[in-house]
């Protein structure tokens, strides 16, 4: 059965060592293993921690425990980890969230660590069942977390037609030591983010990091991806793609209002699954500035031809980059690509 997001979590803490973290265990509050739903027990243990005034660190140990959707809010009076040993089971079904579409959801809180080595099991499989293969209206989050956020070592997250980790209306964000699969894109960021680090994740399978937003900007300052970059047999390893749509309702006369510009991508070596190994297909209305390719070292395994790249609405600062990926001069309108 495929489940809506699976997250396993390396035990990391994010937290200073100079001061002891005080432990709330929600088995002391009630939670047991295969027994009922530990909403009413999580909810007392968060609320202890979030109340004292030094660091503290919320315990959910080994086992397999239900959980109802449940909000955890701040602001906390310190530093706040929620360590995951066991795995929280949801309750399956489509509509069982809370009241922003989540299932867990950490919110206005400063300082936040998410750590374990557990699971969050979000019971996709009911879910997607109910939809076939249409886009459903509503489908729980199963983890949301708003403003100063570390999500230190997530191990293992694999699910099917969804995002690994969506990002938005979020800063100060790190994402580390991650191994993530799934069936969409391992990373997303949305509108509203700024100040997202990103560093040692393997993306696999899965659509690898994804930047954009259909209305609020990303950051209002230079995005770089990234400090350096491995890719194996990956298709469309850098593609801008402004006449990108999922649906059908696709019209190419219409062109993007959402200008991109001060981006740069640095240190990209590895292997392409597709001849087109750089794509940079920008609005026509607004095409983008200040794009800049640096070091890039990209070779194609295929046999659809020579190793090439596009440029449509763009001129890209190029330093290091192979003639084949220097982008030939291409412009005109670029073709609509569907997930």
């Amino acid at each position: 059965m495929v489940k809506l997001i699976n997250v396993a979590f390396l035990l990391a803490l994010f937290v200073s060592t100079a001061r002891a973290q005080t432990i709330f265990d929600v088995a002391k509050d009630g939670a047991k293993a295969n027994g009922p739903d530990i909403n009413p027990a999580l909810t007392s243990t968060w609320k202890k921690a979030c109340a004292s005034p030094s660091p503290s660190k919320v315990l959910i140990p080994k086992g397999t425990f239900s959980l109802s959707p449940v909000t955890l809010e701040g602001p906390c009076k310190a530093a706040i980890e929620v360590q995951v040993q066991g795995t929280l089971k949801a309750q399956s079904g489509v509509g069982k969230t809370t009241e922003d579409g989540g299932w867990v959801t950490f919110q206005h809180i400063e300082g936040f660590t998410l750590s374990g080595g557990g699971i969050f099991d979000g019971q996709g499989g009911s879910s997607w069942g109910s939809c076939g293969n249409d886009y459903c209206k509503q489908l729980p989050i199963v983890a949301r977390t708003l403003a100063s956020v570390a999500l230190p070592s997530p191990r293992l997250l694999t699910a099917k037609t969804t995002d690994g980790i969506h990002i938005g209306r979020s800063s100060g964000i790190e994402i580390t030591d991650s191994k993530i699969g799934t069936g969409d894109d391992c990373i997303s960021i949305g509108g509203g983010s700024q100040n997202i680090s990103i560093t040692k994740v393997a993306c696999g399978p899965g659509h690898g990091i994804s930047v954009g937003s259909t209305a609020m900007p990303v950051a209002p300052h230079l995005t770089c991806i990234s400090r350096t970059l491995t890719l194996v047999n990956v298709s469309n390893p850098i593609i801008i793609d402004q006449a990108y749509c999922p649906h059908d309702d696709y019209n190419a006369k219409l062109s993007s209002k959402l200008k991109i510009s001060n981006l740069s991508f640095k240190n990209i070596r590895g292997t392409s699954a597709t001849p087109v190994a750089v794509k940079l297909a920008c609005s026509s209305g607004v095409p983008c500035e200040g794009v800049e390719l640096a070091i890039i070292d990209l070779k194609y395994i295929g046999k659809e031809g020579p190793i090439t790249s596009e440029c449509i609405n763009v001129k890209p600062m190029m330093t290091g980059v192979q003639g084949a990926l220097a982008c030939g001069g291409t412009t005109g309108a670029a073709p609509a690509r569907k997930a």
